[in-house]
């Protein structure tokens, strides 16, 4: 009879607790969540990302830089060969594709060891367009330390332009020291801040042509009597291969034994272009990771105009799941500006967009008051936690009764 006392008394303890404390529910269920790094799976109303074996990955709607889907996005790992993302956007913003380019031994002294290179010989010449689709076609790590110290004079003051661009697209996590992607502890990057690389480039012409070719020639050298074939081996904008993704738009992939695989790519569909980065995984499992993520991306979200046209100046649009409605987008005016007025778009506390809207009009959407009081009611409404609680005293009473009954026996 004592046993029994014994642990009805515990029973009622216990559960006494969890009903008086209903938020360490939550907190397990949120900290079980946060255990896969996937930060987008705990937004409210979110569609609930795929939980990739890769250990970091984004992807980036690009009109808008809403994070659609983030696993440790922060998280410094190495680049690899994606680096040439920005070697390759560098050069383009600094030269002439007809430029030429004389090999010194600076650049053929990255042909060793192993390295992926062109085997370019010291005093050969190639226009500045056949070194580009050398770097993103063919990932030779001579022509890229080639072009480093003639864009930057030397490589050293190219890795500081290098940085000095991340720094300018908003990257806060990542740091050069080299132009090809070679292991480097000191090299490090986010899957966050090389969505923001990839996207830049992107947006480079001469960049996205390069970067979507499937084949170029490189003809007869001054040195060299035979022409060099390079293919495209990308694996999302390969036709022949397993992980062909439609609407690849160009990328690159990467692999080192310290930072195993990396992939960075953009894709379009239906007039909405995402970014996607996939970090430290397998060969095996990158590529189809990445599709899986796309897939993700275009069939979960929708693009809303938030403002009316003839009172945006810039901006105006809103990327939300397919299941919301304008209605869940807060609207806030963030400051003004030399054009007019910045508003800030969010989802549940999450930006999906921006604007600035004419300072002499009234904007069309919701209001910033009326959508941060709504924001403010929904998560604090009394209900749920009046129903737990009166749930709880019909509990007790139960196991008073029960307790009752076991001390009478």
């Amino acid at each position: 009879m004592k046993r029994s006392k014994l642990l009805t008394g515990l029973l009622s303890l216990g559960l006494t607790a969890a009903l008086l404390n209903p938020f360490s529910v939550l907190a397990t269920a949120e900290g079980a969540a946060a255990d896969t790094g996937i930060a987008t799976n705990s937004i409210e109303g979110w569609p609930q990302g795929p939980d990739i074996t890769s250990n970091a990955a984004v992807i980036m709607e690009d009109s808008t830089n809403t994070i659609l889907y983030a696993k440790n996005k922060d998280a410094a790992l190495y680049p690899s060969s994606i680096t040439k993302i920005m070697t390759t956007l560098i050069a383009l913003e600094n030269s002439s594709l007809a430029d030429t380019v004389t090999m010194t031994q600076t650049g053929t002294a990255a042909s060793g060891n192993g390295s992926v290179s062109l085997n370019a010989q010291v005093g050969e010449t190639f226009t500045m367009e056949q070194c580009l689709y050398a770097i993103m076609l063919g990932s030779a790590n001579d022509i890229s330390t080639q072009i480093a110290e003639q864009v930057g004079g030397s490589v050293e003051n190219f890795v500081t332009m290098m940085n000095q661009k991340a720094k300018d697209l908003g990257c806060t996590n990542t740091n050069f020291t080299n132009p090809t992607g070679l292991p480097d502890e000191k090299q490090t990057s986010t899957a966050y801040d090389l969505a923001l690389i990839m996207q830049a480039a992107l947006k480079n012409e001469s960049f996205q042509t390069i970067a979507s070719a499937m084949t170029y020639t490189i003809p007869a050298t001054n040195l060299t009597s035979a022409e060099r074939n390079l293919t495209n081996n990308f694996p999302l904008s390969t036709a022949t291969s397993a992980s062909y993704y439609e609407g690849t738009l160009g990328g690159k992939s990467g692999y080192t034994e310290a930072s195993g695989s990396t992939l960075a790519a953009g894709a379009s569909r239906n007039g909405t272009t995402l970014i996607c980065v996939v970090l430290s995984g397998t060969e095996q499992q990158v590529p189809p990771e990445a599709i899986t993520l796309l897939d993700y991306g275009f069939s979960n979200f929708q693009t809303i105009s938030v403002t009316d046209e003839l009172n945006t100046i810039s901006g105006g649009t809103a990327v939300i799941p397919s299941t919301a409605s304008a209605d869940d987008v807060t609207v806030e005016n963030t400051g003004t500006t030399d054009d007019g007025i910045s508003q800030q778009f969010t989802y549940h506390g999450t930006p999906v967009g921006t604007a600035v809207v004419d300072e002499e009009e009234d904007s069309p959407g919701p209001s910033a008051d009326t959508q941060a009081s709504k924001a403010k009611e929904d998560p604090l409404s009394p209900l749920p936690f009046v129903l737990i609680f009166g749930a709880g005293i019909v509990l007790l009473g139960l196991l008073g009764y029960l307790m009752r009954k076991v001390i009478k026996s």
